[in-house]
């Protein structure tokens, strides 16, 4: 399985590492041997909307030769809903078996016409970003629609990508990556 972790300016670091720490224990505990990622961007490095920068391995790659394409959110989205060249290269996702978001996030991909007659959801406080570009908005923690995943806001992160791997590899898998992480907010896997 090959993941494409979309990051750009301005971007919440949270937003991508909830998720990213969570469906990167399933090589780390050798549960999906052959998963491996990439931190892709539309430049060489990134700043987030604390300063931290981060170096990525692509720039522009097609990203119908991942299985799953992941995007954080953060204001740079505000800027990048109307940048054609960022959104153009999202619209080479369509091809990917899965897309996930996490807060506005989730506008992109509605931008690039990923979400067109989804259910989806984003931050609570964005919400009305959303609603142009999916079939419905809702305030959930996290929703699965078909193949496309999109989490709430901020700290949602974690819980999507469990909801994720569970989706995809079960309760079991999700229970074990949960306990590694000492996360005891998702829902009981009891």
């Amino acid at each position: 399985m090959r993941l494409a972790f979309i990051l750009f300016d301005d971007m919440t670091m949270l937003d991508f590492s909830g998720f990213h720490n969570a469906v990167t224990w399933l090589k780390k505990r050798g549960l999906v041997e052959d998963m491996a990622w990439d931190y892709c961007a539309t430049k060489e490095e990134i700043s987030d909307d604390r300063g931290m920068r981060v170096k990525v391995d692509l720039v522009l790659p097609h990203l119908g030769h991942y299985d799953v394409v992941f995007l954080p959110g953060g204001m740079g989205t505000r800027r990048l809903v109307s940048d054609a060249t960022f959104i153009d290269w999202l619209r080479t996702a369509e091809e990917a078996a899965y897309k996930a978001s996490v807060c506005t996030g989730a506008v992109l991909l509605g931008a690039a016409g990923l979400l067109t007659g989804k259910r989806a959801t984003t931050n609570p406080n964005a919400i009305e970003l959303l609603v142009p570009y999916c079939g419905t908005a809702v305030r959930e923690r996290y929703v699965q629609d078909g193949r496309v995943f999109t989490g709430g806001g901020i700290t949602a992160s974690v819980d999507l990508g469990l909801f994720f791997i569970e989706s995809i590899w079960g309760e079991a898998v999700a229970a074990d990556i949960q306990q590694a992480m000492d996360y005891p907010y998702y829902k009981s896997l009891a």
